[in-house]
């Protein structure tokens, strides 16, 4: 008897639907199960498109075998009636670290930076780690498997969040009844990739998000030139990067920007990238068709603000105040524009948040079918995958959901989720639904009764002569017991119902009053629930409100927790913040009647002259002018300009400095134009139509330029010059040698100015070397580093020069001149006038500041005259910001030389128009007010170099990006719509939503030494 006991026990052990037939077995003997499971009566949604009513499907070995109206169920299949019940397939989350831990950060407690790798064999950068796989880190996590599970996911493509190139991903079922020889679905899903630096290693290159940008258009290029053979050192990271080039590309943008600047990149390498979004696409949604790109969306939508302080309050941007709004629409806003997308629980503290995250996008109007294609389908088809996952179609794992309902009501109780044909229960299938509004009477007195909520957490509603009544049910195993209290409310005393429910259309049982006697009550149901909810849950808001309040006193949700504010979407403005524009603004025929222009050429002031503007030129000056529907504008009284330009500005960017290497030419301000910079519209409102964007001081090579125009609202590349001359940023002095960095940065070469010169001489010999190889036909690694100053020597890119001291400047123009090429500007030279003779001879322009000096060793030479001496002596000056505050007041930093210096005013206008034009090789388009030239113009209410005047137009390319009057209004629309967003957030935590406390966000004001 024994015996046969254990081996029953055997037999039962070895039953395993997945049990591998090729593994020795030495604990028992080896059954395989061949049996069949069946659900029946189902309504069944293959897809998002496809619906089977009252259908069956048939599973064999964790897959669907049959599927339909008319299928044939095996004899020895375990069969589940689901009469009125759903299936879905399960959820697919495409962007996961399930079961990979993520890589603790270098255990080295040394604050000396590090800027060679630590790895043999791999990449020179430490945090391109392709040759990593998830699956050699994965460990399946039954505790947050089941979290995902109860979420309704099936399977995860995980992966090692760690790196700028972090290796290839593993696709995961979710079986915790399995092995991983039954949950690994694929053990290399895709290549993943990202912005960020591996935790693992203290390597400085990149500090810099171009510098990620840069270091990924430098792998794509080394891989490349890896393939043909040439290599003399093996390099793993280069080969699984090659060899993973085919799988799907999933790379982590997390920004609207990101996502657009490394489409860029994709496509410069014929790889089309799946964007991990940030929920801000919205925003630029018509460039963000244009990638072509899939999208993994994240649902993580913020919290509204707690704006109960009127002073805090007040603080909070509108950008932060509308995002609130708005990103719940962002997957509508992709779906009605056919941007393909998955939905993921990516930046979700937790996978219950996943759900009510969803229901808040679906009230804001993304279609059931999108949401649910988002989940299953669509994260298939990324993947290549269709086949398997993602429907309920024959041959695919049986990975499917068992709901009392649609799955994307907040009523829907999610019984089962079924993983590879394993069944994971999650609320008893036979409870039943008592939910709806019943009637009864008691002692004379007619009750309603209204029970709603979720099934596993019911709500109860008792009236009784119009009067709502506390109340509390519990409904477990059939019983259930209702609690409310009195019509007699000032007596606060209770009558308990207790029932046993075989039929949930009327049912009877106990009550028991407050003075113990007992009778039978008789509940009959009177209407469909979900109807009654749709009926009275308007009307119900404000009596659950205290309620929901005390719940959340208790610790309980509010169900209402749920749902954001989606009544009204706030318009998307260009940019999406205060003073954007409802449409972006048009190109105009403008008019300019009797007007003093500044023409900045050789007709010197002209009073009393119309000026027209038509097709976004200058094409008229003179006088009487006349057109056909042209706006006129009266310009009596008024100083008409050509607009300021800035030839030193860090405004407008993501990124200035990148640090982790002494030289970084492979790196370009271009990547990082941050078009949604404020300091953009205030520079309109000084004036100022065009700036160069340059890098930082923080080495002695920099990074390249970006010549924009400051058009306000539009994209990053609608800003920047088209067919414009190349420049990239050099720099000189205390900032390079690292003089006030701190004492541990101190290894990095050169740490004196002698060493500057040798760094520029080395990396100009290492070009012209580069060069010559390229230009001889021979085999080479390209290297974006060398192409760029190779530039400089082939007199196709143009130096800007971060510069101080005398000396330097002179060593400077000698290496120049040495390699057969001239240094084009010396910017903020403040020692300028001691070598304007020299500079005049070099064919060097200078750049300067009007009148800072003392705020570091190195400028105490400084002085006011700086820019008058320079300019006598035949150099090409401008006078220039380097700071967002300065440059929108560049009018009045211009009139400082007519005092210090004696220079007359156009030619003091001109240091900050014409001049810095002509440093920026742009003059034949922009700088003066001549015909032809584009139409950058300011219209100013008194002399443009007066401290009261002002900008009352700021025109570029004829379109008018700054108006005085429009400002006014704007003032006034932007309070309007901050205190309509601030009484929504109010109310929203009247409702028991969550909040989360202002913070205070100060804006970055980047300069040459700032550390991004």
């Amino acid at each position: 008897m024994i015996k046969k006991t254990i081996l029953l026990a055997c037999l039962v052990l070895t039953i395993n639907v997945f049990a591998q037939e090729n593994v020795p077995k030495n604990d028992g003997v080896k059954t395989i199960s061949s049996n069949y499971t069946a659900v029946t009566n189902a309504k069944i949604h293959v897809s998002p498109t496809q619906v089977i009513e009252n259908g069956t499907m048939v599973i064999k070995d964790g897959k669907i075998v049959s599927i339909g109206n008319n299928v044939s169920i095996p004899k020895n299949a375990v069969v589940t009636d689901l009469s009125g019940k759903s299936v879905y397939p399960s959820f697919i989350d495409l962007y996961s670290t399930f079961g990979v831990e993520k890589p603790k950060r270098s255990g080295s407690n040394s604050r000396t930076p590090q800027y060679d790798a630590e790895r043999e064999g791999h990449y020179w950068n430490d945090h391109i780690r392709a040759e990593q796989n998830a699956i050699d880190k994965f460990s399946y996590n039954t505790k947050e498997a089941e979290k995902l599970i109860a979420a309704g996911f099936g399977v995860v493509n995980t992966h090692i969040e760690d790196g700028i190139i972090r290796g290839t991903g593993t696709l995961v079922a979710l079986n915790s009844e399995g092995s991983n020889a039954n949950r690994i679905l694929s053990t290399k899903s895709a290549q993943f990739l990202g912005t960020s630096k591996s935790a693992t290693s203290r390597q400085s290159y990149p500090n810099s998000i171009m510098g990620s940008f840069a270091l990924l258009r430098q792998v794509n290029m080394d891989a490349k030139w890896y393939q043909t053979g040439t290599a003399k050192e093996k390099d793993r990271s280069l080969e699984a990067f090659n060899a993973n080039k085919n799988l799907v590309q999933i790379i982590e943008a997390g920004s609207k920007m990101n996502a657009l600047r490394l489409d860029k990149i994709g496509d410069q390498f014929n790889t089309q990238y799946v964007f991990v979004g940030g929920g801000d696409e919205y925003e630029y949604i018509k460039e963000i068709k244009a990638t072509n790109g899939s999208f993994i969306l994240p649902v993580n939508f913020p919290d509204a603000y707690d704006m109960e302080n009127p002073f805090l309050a007040n603080s909070v941007d509108l950008a932060d105040l509308r995002e609130w709004n708005q990103k719940p629409h962002n997957p509508k806003i992709l779906a009605e524009n056919n941007v393909t997308f998955a939905l993921s629980t990516y930046k979700l503290k937790d996978a219950k948040e996943f759900m009510p995250n969803l229901l808040k996008a679906i009230e804001a109007g993304l279609p059931k079918d999108k949401a649910l294609a988002a989940l299953t389908t669509i994260p298939a088809q990324i993947l290549g995958k269709s086949n398997e996952i993602g429907s309920l179609q024959t041959g695919a794992y049986a990975n499917f959901l068992v709901t009392s309902g649609d799955i994307f009501d907040k009523e829907t109780t999610l019984f089962q989720n079924w993983v590879a044909g394993t069944k994971n229960e999650l609320k008893p299938l036979n409870q039943k639904d008592i939910r709806g509004d019943y009637t009864f009477n008691l002692g004379n007195t007619d009750y309603e009764l209204s029970i709603k909520g979720k099934i596993e957490k019911l709500k109860s509603q008792v009236k009784a002569d119009n009067k709502t009544l506390g109340s509390k049910i519990s409904f477990d195993e059939d019983w259930m017991n209702l609690t409310f209290s009195t019509v007699d409310t000032i007596k606060q005393e209770f009558i308990r119902l207790v029932a046993n429910i075989e039929n949930t259309s009327a049912f009877s049982g106990k009550a028991i009053f407050p003075n113990g006697n007992e009778s039978t009550f008789f509940a009959t149901k009177k209407t469909d629930s979900k109807a009654a909810d749709d009926k009275n849950e308007k009307d119900d808001d404000d009596k659950e409100a205290g309620d929901d309040d005390k719940n959340e006193e208790k610790g309980e949700k509010s169900d209402k927790d749920a749902v954001a504010n989606t009544d009204k979407l706030f318009p998307v403005t260009f940019p999406n913040m205060a003073y954007g524009f409802e449409t972006l603004p048009k190109q105009e025929t403008i008019l300019f009647k009797n007007v003093t222009v500044w023409t900045n050429e050789k007709e010197g002031i002209l009073k009393n002259t119309d000026v027209l503007i038509k097709d976004g030129k200058i094409s008229k000056i003179g006088q009487n002018l006349s057109t056909n529907n042209a706006q006129v504008i009266n310009g009596e009284g008024k100083h008409l300009t050509s607009g300021i330009i800035d030839e030193h500005a860090h405004i407008a960017t993501s990124s200035v400095n990148e640090s982790g290497h002494n030289s970084t030419a492979e790196v370009t301000q271009e990547d990082v134009i941050n078009p949604e910079d404020i300091s953009i519209y205030r520079n309109l409102a000084g004036g100022v139509t065009s700036i160069q964007i340059l890098h930082g001081s923080a080495n002695p090579i920099g990074g390249r330029s970006a010549v924009i125009k400051l058009k306000w609202g539009e994209s990053a590349d609608n800003l920047l010059y088209k067919d414009m001359p190349k420049f990239i940023k050099f720099a000189l002095g205390e900032n390079v040698k690292q003089s006030n960095w701190g004492d541990v940065e101190t290894v990095r070469f050169p740490q004196t100015r002698m060493g500057v010169e040798q760094v520029y001489t080395d990396y100009f010999q290492r070009a012209k070397e580069y060069d010559a190889k390229k230009k001889s036909g021979q085999t080479y690694r390209k290297d974006v580093e060398m192409e760029v100053i190779a530039e400089i020597l082939n007199k196709e890119r143009f130096i800007s020069c971060h510069s101080y001291v005398q000396s330097e400047i002179n060593m400077l123009m000698k290496v120049a001149e040495k390699f057969d090429f001239n240094i084009n500007t010396f910017t903020h030279i403040l020692e300028g006038y001691k070598v304007a003779d020299k500079m005049k001879a070099h064919g060097v322009g200078g750049s300067t500041f009007s009148d800072w000096w003392a705020y570091k060793y190195e400028v105490n030479d400084a002085i006011p005259f700086n820019a008058a001496i320079m300019h006598n002596a035949g150099v090409t000056v401008a006078i220039n910001s380097d700071d967002s505050e300065m440059s929108r007041r560049l009018n009045q930093e211009a009139a400082k030389s007519v005092k210090y210096g004696n220079i007359s005013e156009e030619e003091a206008w001109e240091f900050v128009t014409l001049n810095p034009a002509k440093l920026l090789h742009i003059d034949d388009r922009v700088g003066s007010i001549k015909v032809g030239k584009d139409a950058d113009v300011v219209l100013w209410n008194d002399h443009p170099m007066s401290i009261y005047a002002k900008a009352e137009k700021t025109i570029i390319d004829g379109i008018t990006y700054f108006d005085i009057d429009r400002d006014k209004k704007l003032r006034e629309a932007i309070k309007k719509e901050k205190n309509e967003l601030t009484t929504l957030m109010l109310q929203a935590k009247n409702k028991g939503l969550k909040t989360k406390p202002i913070e205070k966000k100060e804006k970055a004001h980047f300069h040459c030494d700032s550390e991004f």
